[in-house]
């Protein structure tokens, strides 16, 4: 007979775990965001100079990130730290934070930037105009379509759907997926890099302008550097989401913060070669006015079949980023409910497969009605200030840890202490100052819709215990 499992399984190695990392940071940002950022700076050597700064800074987020890693080994991850730390209300507002919109909302946005580069090959069915003009008013965000885009938005929740039926029937089958594909993803993006370096008919001198600025630019250079860094933290984003299953993770303490320094210097080396092979075959110039920088190039070299070759990497790309989403947000709901913090059903683990199957769930329906709304861009810009808040928090937590766990064992010490951390927390303090400043609605809509979990909270910590009981 079959043993009923009761806890989750300690299943995923080391190079599962490095692939979470990284399949977590690489979705389309690294296709979209460098015209983007072109266009703001005007200058190629600022342009590699913000890649390598940004990725530099998630580094140290990730060394600060892997002290507490070695310490706390329990799934839940950051939610675990925060508690720890802080107590039950912080680590409370972040695992709410991440369920209602932080991570959910970038599931619906990536799994739809997949569904879009899927529908290059195939033509989806849409809605009848009468439902297509169906709208519905969301809180805070304002009138909605739900069935506008609706054969995007429909393979867009099959993705997320399949992804969390993957991981719903095991974390090693799911960590084998993200590895797969995580493998498949960087191979094609530093395939695309030497064919464009090598065979690309492209310049070395589109990388030196000598820092010459347009007037537009030097004027104003502080901001455009800002606005260009957050881009590519944008690209960089994901890289804690592998601490959320640390419970299930061989040797943690060691594995955790190893996968953390391996995966972030391996997206960070990928980010910046294939910027430095967009460059050489795009002068700044032309880079700007490309959206779709990676099709751009690819078509200097392919010709029209350039832009197929790229779509299929953004959709192996995006469907890894989703994958490696799904998998490691649920089990931030799971702690929550085994603290007690949460609505009890999602803490239970699934009696044959062992996951976190009613938090996978839970979490996939709510992806797929963000997906519906068509609002997750707004719905995320809106948290952008609440994420760095909290990554702002998690790096101080370093300095409170060290006083109030000061004979508790680490395996790992963070470099630099307490420099490093002290460079984080400062950088992070001057990123959420120039939110409220330069983006004051959106930085205030992103504590609102955490607030708004305060009731859950109020139920979850004084009431839902007192009723089981009764």
């Amino acid at each position: 007979m079959e043993t009923k499992k009761t806890t989750l399984v300690r299943g995923l190695s080391l190079t599962a775990a490095t692939m979470l990392v990284a399949g977590s940071m690489i979705g389309s940002g690294i296709f979209r965001k460098p015209a983007t950022m072109a266009g703001q700076l005007h200058s190629p050597e600022l342009l590699i100079l913000v890649w390598v700064v940004a990725g530099l800074i998630t580094f140290i987020g990730a060394l600060v990130n892997a002290e507490i890693a070695g310490m706390i080994d329990a799934t839940g991850g950051q939610f675990m730290y925060f508690k720890e730390m802080y107590g039950d209300f912080t680590a409370y507002l972040y695992g709410w934070s991440i369920l209602a919109v932080i991570q959910t909302g970038s599931q619906a946005a990536i799994a739809y930037v997949f569904a879009e580069y899927l529908g290059y090959f195939f033509k989806f069915p849409e809605a009848s105009k009468y439902l297509q003009d169906i709208s519905l008013h969301m809180p805070f965000v304002g009138g909605i379509h739900p069935f506008a885009d609706f054969g995007t938005k429909a393979v867009a929740i099959l993705c997320i759907l399949f992804l969390t039926g993957v991981n719903y029937i095991g974390v090693v089958f799911g960590g084998l997926v993200q590895t797969i594909v995580t493998f498949i993803k960087i191979a094609s993006i530093l395939l695309l890099s030497f064919v464009l370096l090598f065979f690309g008919n492209g310049s070395t001198a589109n990388f030196f302008y000598n820092f010459h600025l347009p007037a537009e630019t030097s004027t104003n250079l502080i901001a455009m550097i800002g606005l260009a860094l957050a881009g590519a933290f944008w690209a960089y984003d994901g890289w804690n989401n592998v601490t959320f299953v640390a419970g299930e993770i061989k040797e943690p303490q060691h594995n955790v913060p190893k996968a953390l320094l391996y995966g972030t210097l391996i997206v960070m080396a990928v980010y910046v070669l294939i910027n430095v092979a967009y460059l050489y075959v795009l002068p700044i110039e032309e880079m700007k006015n490309y959206p779709l920088v990676a099709s751009a190039a690819a078509e200097k070299i392919f010709g029209s079949m350039g832009a197929s070759i790229i779509a299929i990497a953004v959709i192996v790309s995006t469907f890894g980023a989703v994958s490696g989403s799904i998998l490691t947000t649920a089990r931030v709901p799971f702690a929550m409910a085994r603290t007690k913090l949460f609505f009890t059903s999602l803490g239970k683990v699934h009696p044959k497969f062992a996951t976190p199957h009613v938090s996978l769930v839970v979490q996939g329906v709510w992806s797929a009605v963000l997906v519906l709304s068509g609002s997750f861009d707004t719905i995320t810009d809106y948290v952008i200030f609440a994420a760095w808040l909290f990554y702002m928090l998690g790096a101080i937590g370093v300095f409170v840890l060290r006083k109030k766990m000061t004979d508790e064992k680490r395996p790992y010490k963070v470099w630099g202490y307490p420099y490093t951390p002290a460079i984080f927390i400062v950088f992070s303090f001057l990123f959420l100052i120039n939110s409220v400043v330069s983006d004051t609605q959106n930085a205030a809509m992103g504590l609102i819709l955490i607030l708004l979990g305060l009731p859950v909270y109020v139920y979850s910590k004084y009431f839902h215990h007192r009723f089981q009981k009764k």
